[in-house]
C-alpha cells in the first residue's frame, strides 16, 4: 500500500490490499456505525417500545426488547459496533438496567460530534466539552434526585414497574406481583458492612426458570431450588424441619493418587475386599447420621451402597450439586460446607423448614425452603412457553438491578424523559457560562440528553418536536421538573403524580458510559489492519481481511 511520496519514490508501509481508513473518513465511518447500532435498539425504548426477534444460525429464536440482550446476540463485526455492545454490557453489570438508554445516548452524542466535525471543530475540543458536560450532568442529576427509604415499598414498587414497563411480561397486576417478589428478594439478601454501607450481592438471588403454568405462578422461595433429584428411590421425598449437611467430599471409595495394584488370589479374599469396601461406606454414612443430619447435599458423587445406607437411615441425599448452589444453600440454611467427614458435627448443620422433591413440567427438582433467615433466595420463574419464560427472566434481572441500585444509593429521579429535560436545560445554561468552542459540544450533549423524551414521544405516536418544545417550556416554569411524556395518554403529564420513578444510579451510569464511549470513538482517526493473533482455524482480528471495515 502506497503511504507517501519521498523524492518521487513510493514508500510502502502496509502490504498491498491491506485495509486502512484515514482521518475524516475513519471518523465518519465510525460515527455512522455507532449511530446504526443505536438505531437498532432505539425503537425498543419505553412501555410502547417494539420487540426484536433474533434468529441464530441454528434456528434458536429470542424475542426481546432488552437492549443488552439484543446487542449481545447481534452478530456485529465492526470494532466500533463492539465498543457499543461493551457499553451496554457495562451498564448491565454495573446497574442492571438502562442498557437501551446508554446506547441511544452514545449514538446521539456521536451524531452531534459528527455535525461539529463537519463545521471544523477539532475532535479534542469536542471531547473536552463532552467531559465537562458529563461532570455537570452528574451534578444536575444529584441536585434533582429525591431520597427514598428502603422501607418505602410503594416507591420501590413504582421503580420496579417502570423498569418492567417496556417488557412484554403480562398486565399491570402480573408486573406488580413480579416487582413485589424482587423487592422482597433484594431485602432478604441485603447486608450492611462494618461502615454501615448497604451491600447487595446479586449472586445470592438465584433465578431458576421452567416453562409451564403462567407468569402469575412465578414465586419467591425463601431458600434454594436445585435442579436435581433425590438420588435414591428409597429416600423420603419430603423432610420437614430438616437438618442440612453440606459436603465437598465423595461418599465413594476413591482411587489412590499413586498407582496401586491389589492381588486377589482366592474367592474368600474377593469377598473380604468387597466387605471391607462396604464397611468403609457404612462408616461414612454412620458419621453423617451421628451428626444428626436428615438431609445431605454434596458436590461429589455418592456410591450406590452409600445411597442404600443413607436411605435406611432416612437421610435425603442429593449428589453432584453445583458448587454455586451449595454455597447458596449454605447462605440460606446457615450450614457450613465440610470437606472431611471426620470434622462433621451438629454445629456444621443448617436448618430448612421443608426439603421436598417436586415434579415440574416433567422434571424432578428439589426445593429447600422455609429457612429461618435466608441470606440466599430463589425466584422460580414460570410462563406459557420458553420465549415468555426467558423474557420474564431478563425482566426480573433488570428489576433486581434497578431495586438494588436505589437501595444502595437511596435516591431516585423522575422518569418519562423528565429528568433528561432538566439535565439538558441545565447544560444549556452551563454552556453559555463556559463560552469558547467547548460550549458547542456542551450544547450537543444537551441535545443528546433529549433523545430519550423524543424517542418516547415517537414510540407513542406523538409529534417529537412539539413534545420537546412543550417539555422545555414546562420545565422552565414554576411547576418544576416533573413534566414528562405520558405514554399511556399520548400527552405531556405529571410524572411524579403517576409515580414514574427511576434509580439515580442508572441515569448517572448511562451519562458516564455514553460520554466515555463517544470520547473513545472520537479519538480514532486511523483504522489499520493489524496482524492480531490468529485463532485456531483462521486469521485473527482484522488482519488481512479488514473485518467490518468499509473499503
Amino acid at each position: 500500500m502506497a503511504e507517501n511520496q519521498l523524492g518521487g519514490q513510493q514508500v510502502l508501509l502496509l502490504p498491498e490490499g491491506a485495509s486502512r481508513i484515514l482521518g475524516r473518513d475513519a471518523q465518519r465511518t465510525n460515527i455512522a456505525v455507532a449511530v446504526a447500532v443505536a438505531s437498532a435498539v432505539k425503537t425498543t425504548l419505553g412501555p410502547k417500545g417494539m420487540d426484536k426477534m433474533l434468529v441464530s444460525e441454528l434456528g434458536d429464536i429470542i424475542i426481546t426488547n432488552d437492549g443488552a440482550t439484543i446487542l449481545d446476540e447481534m452478530n456485529v463485526e465492526h470494532p466500533v459496533a463492539k465498543i457499543m455492545v461493551d457499553i451496554a454490557k457495562t451498564q448491565d453489570k454495573e446497574v442492571g438496567d438502562g442498557t437501551t438508554t446508554v446506547v441511544i445516548m452514545a449514538g446521539e452524542l456521536l451524531k452531534g460530534a459528527g455535525d461539529l466535525i463537519e463545521q471544523g471543530i477539532h475532535p479534542t475540543t469536542i471531547i473536552r466539552g463532552y467531559k465537562m458536560a458529563a461532570e455537570k450532568g452528574e451534578k444536575i442529576l444529584e441536585d434533582v434526585a429525591r431520597k427514598v427509604n428502603i422501607s418505602d415499598d410503594a416507591t420501590l414498587q413504582r421503580i420496579a414497574l417502570v423498569s418492567m414497563g417496556s417488557k412484554n411480561v403480562g398486565d399491570d397486576t402480573t408486573k406488580a406481583h413480579l416487582g413485589k417478589l424482587v423487592i422482597n428478594a433484594v431485602k432478604q439478601v441485603m447486608e450492611k458492612d462494618a461502615s454501615g454501607k448497604t451491600i447487595i450481592d446479586h449472586d445470592y438471588i438465584k433465578v431458576e426458570k421452567k416453562a409451564g403454568g403462567s407468569i402469575a405462578d412465578t414465586e419467591l422461595i425463601n431458600g434454594v431450588l436445585v435442579d436435581k433429584e433425590i438420588s435414591h428411590p428409597g429416600m423420603p421425598r419430603s423432610v420437614k424441619d430438616a437438618k442440612v449437611a453440606l459436603l465437598d467430599v465423595a461418599l465413594e471409595i476413591e482411587k489412590t493418587e499413586t498407582e496401586a495394584k491389589i492381588e486377589i488370589t482366592s474367592p474368600e479374599q474377593m469377598q473380604a475386599f468387597l466387605q471391607q469396601e462396604e464397611r468403609m461406606l457404612k462408616d461414612m454414612v454412620t458419621k453423617i447420621s451421628k451428626s444428626g443430619a436428615t438431609a445431605l447435599f454434596t458436590q461429589k458423587g455418592i456410591d450406590d451402597v452409600a445411597q442404600h445406607y443413607l436411605a435406611k437411615a432416612g437421610i435425603v441425599a442429593v449428589r453432584r450439586v453445583k458448587k454455586s448452589d451449595v454455597e447458596k444453600i449454605a447462605r440460606a440454611s446457615g450450614a457450613r460446607i465440610v470437606t472431611s467427614l471426620d470434622d462433621l458435627t451438629s454445629k456444621d448443620l443448617g436448618f430448612a423448614g421443608l426439603i421436598e422433591e417436586r415434579k415440574i413440567s416433567g422434571e424432578r427438582m428439589v426445593f429447600i425452603e422455609k429457612c429461618k433467615v435466608p441470606k440466599s433466595v430463589t425466584i422460580f420463574v414460570r410462563g406459557g412457553n420458553q420465549q415468555v419464560v426467558d423474557e420474564v427472566d431478563r425482566s426480573i434481572t433488570d428489576v433486581i438491578g434497578a431495586i438494588s441500585s436505589v437501595m444502595i444509593d437511596g435516591k431516585y429521579v423522575i422518569g418519562g424523559g423528565s429528568v433528561e429535560i432538566d439535565v439538558a436545560n441545565g447544560l444549556r445554561s452551563y454552556a453559555n457560562d463556559v463560552g469558547g468552542r467547548e460550549q458547542l459540544a456542551i450544547q450537543k450533549f444537551a441535545d443528546a440528553m433529549e433523545v430519550i423524551p423524543k424517542t418516547l414521544a415517537e414510540s407513542a405516536g406523538m409529534d417529537a418536536i412539539d413534545t420537546l418544545v412543550q417539555l422545555r417550556s414546562r420545565h422552565r416554569s414554576k411547576e418544576g421538573g416533573v413534566a414528562g411524556v405520558d405514554i399511556l395518554k399520548n400527552m405531556i403529564g405529571d410524572m411524579a403524580k403517576q409515580g414514574v420513578f427511576e434509580p439515580l444510579k442508572v441515569k448517572q451510569q448511562a451519562v458516564y458510559s455514553a460520554s466515555e464511549a463517544a470520547e473513545i470513538i472520537l479519538r480514532i482517526d486511523d483504522m489499520i489492519s493489524s496482524k492480531g493473533r490468529a485463532p485456531a482455524g483462521g486469521p485473527g482480528g482484522m488482519g488481512g481481511h479488514g473485518h467490518g471495515m468499509e473499503e
